[in-house]
């Protein structure tokens, strides 16, 4: 299917639109007390996790559904949702029957589209934890929908390969982070923009969104999901992230239990180029083609912070999180412990506190880990 050819413009306008933030609005003033403010929900959900994570909180799904979507006709909502729903038939998608329930649940216009289509900056450190006795991933989401951080959700999800974390929005279908206790913890950050239109960013970026859509492999945050799901050790999830092909560029980030074992791999849909731990990343390549556009707020000048950062704390109170990598796309913080089998996190808006700080423990099994690794 010749997805570009076949998109009206005002479909692409649409998309262009969402992409730059033009449909974005600030969100309401957040209280200045942390005690105000919301703690971040969590649920314990088996295998089907969006359906349960949209029944617990459905009002949410649709408040962000409006704020994702404002300005948006219900006729170009309408048709990305069937030029989504078709991209997911060609591939195979197994999320497709989830997809169809939520859209049918939710009964509006937006579902399918907004369940493949995903556009954010992130900051992510991985390494062995202060006192090099374990591996731990630090990490900051920024995205331009506002209400994603002060309705971040915590989905304990009963996985085949055991349980994990992720930190999630009701009737999301991928998976964005998350962290497995006694396996590893993982992340998404979106990919550079290949040069592949002319050099101008808007036809940049059209034309990557049309090779996307043409191409018959999932989207990375579905294949994390199943990264989740049934890798059963840091080197399975790490040779998934190496050899799934993936719809359009990613970095993956990847802490396991022992200090040792951290990396990024930075994909192009058929090839990887991994990063040895501990290591950073943004949303420039640091391995990969360097002429592509950054993405996000200062790439560069957030790298340098995270870099500079060093092994970081479980402090709930963040002390590493300071412009840039806190900008006003920020949604949220995150530094999880596999080992451990702790989480930190708590969602932003307009660089202030959405939420009160989530601080998780897991587990005997992460205790079981831990006490193996020590051992060795």
């Amino acid at each position: 299917m010749q997805v570009a050819s076949k998109q009206s413009p005002s479909v692409i306008a649409t998309q262009l639109r969402l992409r730059l933030g033009h449909e974005r609005e600030r969100a309401a003033p957040i209280p200045a007390s942390l005690d105000t403010l919301p703690a971040i929900p969590v649920v314990d959900v088996g295998p089907d996790f969006s359906a349960a994570t949209l029944h617990a909180a459905e009002d949410v799904a649709h408040a962000l559904l409006d704020g994702a979507t404002r300005g948006v006709p219900v006729a170009v909502l309408k048709q990305l949702d069937a030029i989504s729903r078709r991209w997911l038939v060609r591939q195979g998608n197994p999320s497709l029957g989830e997809i169809d329930a939520l859209a049918a649940r939710l009964g509006r216009p937006g579902g399918h589209f907004l369940s493949v289509n995903y556009e954010w900056g992130c900051s992510v450190a991985v390494g062995p934890s202060p006192d090099g006795t374990s591996a731990r991933l630090t990490r900051t989401l920024d995205w331009f929908t506002p209400g994603l951080g002060r309705y971040v959700m915590a989905a304990r999800v009963a996985g085949s390969a055991g349980p994990f974390v992720t930190l999630t929005w009701p009737g999301f279908v991928g998976v964005l982070q998350a962290m497995a206790p006694g396996r590893f913890s993982a992340s998404i950050n979106q990919a550079p923009l290949r040069r592949a239109g002319g050099g101008l960013f808007a036809l940049d970026w059209l034309t990557a969104k049309s090779r996307a859509w043409r191409s018959n492999d999932r989207p990375a945050v579905h294949v994390l999901r199943t990264v989740m799901e049934t890798a059963r050790t840091y080197e399975e999830a790490r040779r998934m992230m190496i050899d799934t092909p993936v719809a359009a560029p990613v970095t993956f980030a990847l802490a396991g239990i022992a200090p040792q074992e951290t990396c990024i791999i930075e994909r192009t849909e058929r090839h990887a180029h991994v990063i040895e731990g501990p290591a950073c990343v943004t949303n420039h390549w640091r391995g990969l083609d360097h002429g592509a556009h950054s993405r996000g707020i200062d790439s560069e000048g957030r790298l340098g912070a995270m870099e500079n950062a060093g092994r970081i704390e479980l402090d709930a109170a963040f002390p590493w999180l300071k412009p840039p990598v806190l900008n006003e796309l920020t949604r949220l913080a995150m530094v999880a412990d596999a080992a451990e089998g702790r989480l930190v996190a708590q969602g932003f808006e307009d660089c202030m506190p959405a939420t009160r700080p989530l601080d998780l423990m897991s587990n005997e099994a992460a205790s079981q880990a831990r006490n193996e690794v020590a051992a060795q």
